[in-house]
This record gives structure tokens, C-alpha cells and sequence, in this order.
């Protein structure tokens, strides 16, 4: 028996291997374009095929996991590719390498004003990880992933009010540690 739209669920869930092949063939495009979407910025296709390989391996590790049918599933898939997606950014976006292409110099800017604008962004990035989880989760996918207040609400279950308040008492606590820090610029 081959996999098709009525019964891949059920073949997956007794880890058959079309199954598998079905969901790859059937699925893949909206799991790449979730992985783009949060993975991009971060410039490395190895990342982004790893995540997506990842995924994959999830959905068939937990298959019994999900109860329900066919658009469901297609919720489900998404919603492990983009918190996965969302877990590669963090881990990633620790180790960040300065290429060439972030150090060119413009006109503009000295050599030494380039070094200094690369060293606060690393010192955003470890103040902004001193965050409690959820509003380090709220300003990377505000700031860093550019997602709109409603998405981030719908995604982490608060109101609008919420996501608000806390994106405002997370700029005055990074401003607060950030003059702590003797920062000369601003947050």
C-alpha cells in the first residue's frame, strides 16, 4: 500500500517510510518557506538545510503525537517548522561571525566607527539574552525577525496590551543595564 491524502496520517503514525515520502514531496515547500522566513537573516544555507532536516525528523519522531486530519497536519507542521526555525535562530545568532561584508567601509564611516557600531551589536545581543525567556522571545521576533505585534500574540498566546507593555519594559530594562554598562549610545 503507497501513501496518498487520505490515509498518510495513519501510515506515518505506524512509521511507515512512504509515509514520509508523501509528507516530503506534499509538504516540503511550506516547510522551506517557514525555515526561509525565520532563517534568512542569518545568511547560511548549511543552517537552514539542517533545520529543515530537523523538522522533518520531528514530525516523524512525535507522528502519534498529533490527533486530527489532513489541515491540521498542515497547522502542525508549521507550527513545529517555525519554533524549530526560531530555535536554530537563537542558537546561530550566538555565535555570530562578522563577514567581510558587515566590516566593508563606507566613506561615511572610519574603520573605527565600523569596530565600535559591530561591538554594540554584540553587546545588544548579550544584554537582550539577559531578558526574561519570553520577552527575549517577544524582541527577537519583534526586532530581529521583524514579525507584526499581532503575529507575536497569536504565537505566545498574550494580548496585544501585553506584548506592548512588555516590548516597553524590556526597552527601559536594556536602557537601564545598558547605562550600567557605561554605553556612550543609546538603546
Amino acid at each position: 500500500m503507497k501513501s496518498n491524502d487520505k490515509n498518510f496520517i495513519q501510515r506515518l503514525k505506524r512509521q511507515k517510510e512512504d509515509a514520509l515520502e508523501y509528507i516530503v514531496d506534499t509538504y516540503l515547500p511550506l516547510i522551506k518557506g517557514v525555515t526561509y522566513k525565520v532563517l534568512s537573516p542569518l545568511e547560511n544555507e548549511g543552517v537552514i538545510e539542517e533545520c529543515m532536516n530537523d523538522i522533518l525528523l520531528s514530525i516523524w519522531n512525535n507522528s502519534n503525537k498529533f490527533h486530527g486530519d489532513s489541515t491540521d497536519f498542515r497547522k502542525w507542521i508549521c507550527a513545529i517548522a517555525k519554533f524549530k526555525a526560531i530555535d536554530y535562530y537563537r542558537k546561530n545568532s550566538k555565535r555570530v561571525e562578522f563577514t567581510t561584508n558587515e566590516m566593508e567601509l563606507s566613506s561615511e564611516k572610519s574603520a573605527e566607527e565600523e569596530l565600535i557600531m559591530l561591538e554594540d551589536k554584540t553587546e545588544l545581543i548579550q544584554l537582550i539574552h539577559l531578558l526574561e525567556p519570553v520577552d527575549r522571545d517577544i524582541f527577537i521576533m519583534k526586532f530581529f525577525l521583524g514579525l507584526k505585534t499581532e503575529d507575536i500574540s497569536a504565537k505566545l498566546d498574550l494580548t496585544k496590551a501585553s506584548i506592548d507593555n512588555r516590548i516597553y519594559r524590556g526597552k527601559k530594562t536594556l536602557y537601564t543595564k545598558a547605562m550600567q554598562l557605561n554605553w556612550k549610545g543609546s538603546v
